[in-house]
């Protein structure tokens, strides 16, 4: 049997117009603000008036760490909030925007897969609402002022060496990761050294994501630190008068942005910082509202529970007030056998052994997303090749760890799949039985909060950090910022910062490189290990083979 391309199902998808979408969630037409049929943005009008609203149910979907194999996150988040509908429950899904990085290199889009996809699929992985566009065009209005102020005259006196505020685009470009501007004399400024990163991982990004207003946005833009003088005291990007213009740029890109799955249930998409490098989670703007209109909300997290349900529960749980009632953990038998040293190229034989083997890695993520007091399912995402003594050896394994496995078949099946999942998860957030809270408190150092992740989500025997990074943290707390919680940027494919390293490792060290400041979004990013702020294409990126074909459709997208 020939299984259809997440694309061609897509296109198949049998769309409502965007307005009968709004009208599940008694969002009236007149408060959707359309681009195109198919999706639209949810004016901040209505979003005041839902405030006073009940908070319904919030599920986090996390997973493993993820493998060559595929784990299909997104796929079970979308498939979760179909399979919620189907049993008669009113659910909404919140997802990230897609980057165009991974969509033209090798990860792919950000829609989900199969039968458990949000539409449409083509416009969410390119340009969608051009929110991303406008998130790019606000943090480099911010560069080209600093650079601006310096060229005329420098009255704040800053330091050139000391500019911390790098430029963006959406465009995985290694080439732009470390350069020099100003080149070719008077008229065009001082030289200096700089680079891009990757806009998802911009500053601006896990503000907006952060932000709870307009007037919210605009304070954590200007409290952005862009560089500093000699004496080493900080400048703000209100000092440079950028923030004004920046909330007009982001006004629109503020709102949440609504379509559909392909059984026509809603889905927030808005926002998309990278977990491995930002907090990896959609909206605060999208998860509250959702909240108020849904009796249900699913959201992920990206990457493994490692990264993602990590900086959900420490930063956007703590941040925005909200406290999930259940956890989904998706993991894969093919992803055991991957974590259980079995090639890629030979996951298709049955091999129980390998999988029992795998295992430690689904339950060290069991144990750690326990740690945060709330409940967890294990989703098994089921795929064409899964034998049923590999998938009940993956049920009895997560059984011994004092939780439950259901098998889904979302992908195959769409919500008819997951019914099974969806009830249990359910009657969980119904019997409130989550005691939720952060893995650590404000109070302690900033070290000892990377300690503490170090320790207890990664099990890492300790944290080699050099003089100059443990300094420049205590001068960050000396200047009132040691409240705010962290933001690790590692590998997502391993507990340890070595990529290679599967299973549940012990006996590692956590290598911090580089520490950053993000004052306005309110954290400290620590970047361990060889992490990159601005990825590189493969050697075949997935560009080559994204194209129009005689329909005028595009191929390739996946």
């Amino acid at each position: 049997m020939g299984y259809k391309s997440d694309i061609e199902i897509a296109r198949e998808a049998n769309k409502k117009p965007i307005q009968e979408i709004g009208a599940k969630l008694d969002i009236p037409s007149e408060h959707l603000l359309p681009y195109g049929h198919d999706k639209a943005k949810v004016s901040q009008e209505f979003i005041n008036s839902v405030q006073g609203n009940k908070n319904g149910k919030l599920i986090l979907v996390t997973a493993i760490n993820p493998t060559p194999a595929g784990e299909g996150k997104t796929t079970t988040t979308v498939g979760l909030g179909d399979g919620l509908n189907r049993i008669g429950k009113k659910a909404a899904i919140c997802i990230r925007e897609a980057s165009l990085g991974p969509c033209f290199g090798m990860k792919g889009g950000a829609a989900g897969g199969g039968y458990a996809q949000v539409v449409p699929m083509e416009e969410m992985n390119l340009h969608f609402t051009g929110d991303f566009h406008a998130i790019t065009s606000a943090h480099n209005l911010l560069s080209a002022m600093i650079d601006n102020h310096i060229y005329w005259g420098n009255s704040l006196e800053i330091d050139e060496r000391r500019v911390v505020w790098r430029r963006v685009m959406d465009m995985n470009d290694r080439a732009l990761r470390d350069m020099v501007t100003s080149l070719g004399g008077v008229s065009n400024g001082f030289p200096r050294q700089t680079g891009f990163d990757i806009t998802v991982a911009s500053e601006v990004m896990a503000i907006l994501c952060l932000s709870t207003s307009l007037q919210d946005l605009q304070k954590r833009l200007g409290d952005i630190i862009v560089a500093y003088r000699r004496d080493k005291t900080p400048i703000y990007c209100r000092d440079i008068k950028a923030d004004g213009a920046m909330t007009v740029l982001l006004k629109d890109a503020m709102q949440p942005n609504l379509v559909q799955t392909l059984e026509n249930n809603p889905a927030f998409v808005h926002g998309g910082p990278f977990a491995n490098i930002a907090h990896g989670c959609n909206s605060v703007m999208a998860t509250t509202t959702a909240l108020k209109v849904a009796d249900y909300v699913v959201t992920e997290a990206g990457f493994g529970a490692d990264l993602g349900a990590e900086k959900f529960m420490n930063i956007k749980c703590r941040k925005a007030g909200l406290a999930p009632a259940a956890v989904v953990l998706v993991a894969t038998v093919r992803a055991m056998k991957m974590n259980g040293g079995v090639a890629k190229a030979d996951l298709g034989g049955e091999n129980v052994d390998a999988v029992k083997k795998g295992c430690p890695n689904l339950g060290r993520h069991i144990e750690n997303v326990k740690s945060f007091g709330v409940p967890v399912v294990v989703a098994i995402n089921h795929f064409v090749t899964d034998t049923e003594a590999e998938v009940q050896a993956v049920k009895d394994y997560v059984a011994t760890m004092g939780s439950e496995a259901i098998l889904c078949q979302h992908w195959e099946k769409g919500s008819a799949g997951i019914e099974e999942l969806a009830t249990r998860v359910a009657e969980i957030a119904d019997a409130d039985m989550a005691n939720f809270a952060p893995l650590y408190a404000d109070e302690l150092s900033l070290f000892e909060k990377i300690e503490t992740i170090a320790k207890r989500i990664y099990r890492a025997d300790e944290v080699l950090a050099d003089a100059k990074i443990r300094s420049q943290l205590k001068e960050w707390e000396a200047a009132g910022y040691g409240h705010l919680p962290v933001c690790m940027a590692k590998t997502q494919y391993s507990f340890t910062t070595d990529p290679n390293r599967r299973g549940a490792p012990l006996g590692h060290s956590v290598p911090v490189r580089e520490v950053r400041l993000s004052a306005g979004a309110g954290f400290v990013v620590v970047i361990c290990g060889e992490i990159m702020t601005m990825p590189g294409l493969p050697s075949v990126p997935a560009s080559e083979s994204i194209m129009l074909n005689d329909q005028g459709q595009i191929e390739g997208l996946f």
